[in-house]
């Protein structure tokens, strides 16, 4: 067998078909050549999360329709660029377990040493549920049996508060085929029970709809939505927050949409902002931070929380971003900064 030195590479030699996803932050395609400059690189990792890159990979043979999946967390260094010790670790694991057939039906032998694996993660199940849609819808295979539930549910044929019957695949299995031609009903079905649905539904659909690009319409509900709750004064009600917050999540893929960007400048303006909202800021919609304005206001709000411990989480996992790297370095020596975030910013450093 030839030298394997990436895992394309592995992947090519199998002669299987494959597909990559970031599964860190939200749920994202990672284009193959993408990936192999990843690998080479040749480009920091574009979206880690906690100093690692995690990645989803689905690979099947031609003659079979079942992928099988790897979901990898490989650590990178400081400047975001893959850990190549612990990547070609991984697939030596791999290729002595498997050899170069990917696909084959492991012994017992091959089982242990695949579940030996340091570098094989479990998602939270909701990401996991996601990823389960989007790839069946991708590789044109059928939705689970959950998904005529919720189309039901969604068409007010039974209570609103009898949501029992709901599965978060089900869930996901609607929203990965929102964008669908055939399906612009879709929209106006879930337009319609917004203001309707109970906690119980909305926010497993937040978090899967944040994986997903929307049609205006649909943005601008869900904004409409945001700003009815952003009316109530959040600090007396820790459940406003929290349907914010998920709200802010169901975003997360459109953040650099006008309509969003003007909600998120919007929310950045106010008196104070939940500590729970910046860390969804951060964490999912972290594009929208891209604006200088939008970031100083955010940093400023972050010191306002009294938390040194947050403010350093959050700064070193903004600073990681490429994109945002750049940012957060000018705010940090920005002159217009406020002496309390001067402070934290000198006690982070003081820190490390």
């Amino acid at each position: 067998m030839n030298t394997i030195d990436t895992i394309s590479q592995l992947l090519q030699s199998s002669n299987s078909q494959y597909r990559l996803y970031d599964v860190g932050r939200k749920i994202a395609k990672i284009s193959k050549e993408q990936f192999e400059k990843i690998e080479q690189n040749q480009i920091p990792y574009p979206t880690p999360s906690q100093g690692h890159a995690c990645i989803a990979i689905a690979f099947w043979q031609k003659q079979s329709p079942h992928p099988y999946l790897w979901l990898l967390k490989l650590p990178l260094d400081e400047r975001g660029l893959l850990n190549q010790g612990a990547r070609n670790h991984f697939i030596a694991i791999i290729v002595e377990a498997l050899g170069s057939d990917l696909t084959q039906d492991a012994n017992e032998q091959q089982e242990e040493l695949l579940k030996s694996n340091p570098y094989l993660f479990t998602p939270a199940q909701y990401k996991l549920a996601a990823l389960n849609s989007k790839i069946k819808f991708e590789l044109k295979q059928p939705a689970s049996e959950y998904l005529p539930p919720f189309l039901s549910y969604l068409s007010a044929k039974t209570p609103w508060d009898n949501w029992q019957g709901v599965g978060v695949q089900g869930i996901s299995d609607f929203v990965a085929r929102i964008n669908e031609d055939a399906k612009e009903t879709s929209y106006d079905l879930l337009i319609a029970a917004l203001p309707h649905l109970p906690n119980e539904v909305l926010f497993p659909l937040c978090g899967a709809l944040e994986n997903e690009p929307l049609p205006v319409a649909l943005l601008d509900a869900l904004i409409a939505l945001f700003k009815q709750n952003l009316a109530t004064k959040t600090s007396e009600n820790e459940d406003i927050v929290q349907v914010q917050q998920h709200l802010l999540r169901s975003l997360a893929s459109n953040c650099q949409h006008p309509h969003i960007e003007k909600l998120i400048s919007l929310l950045l303006q106010q008196q104070s902002v939940a500590a729970e909202l910046l860390i969804t800021l951060s964490g999912r919609c972290w594009l929208a931070l891209q604006d200088k304005d939008n970031l100083m206001a955010f940093f400023e709000h972050l010191v306002a929380c009294e938390d040194q411990a947050l403010f350093n989480s959050i700064f070193k996992d903004l600073v990681a971003i490429p994109a945002l790297r750049p940012i957060v370095f000018q705010c940090m020596r920005a002159p217009e900064r406020s002496e309390v975030l001067s402070k934290a910013i000198g006690q982070l450093f003081s820190q490390t």
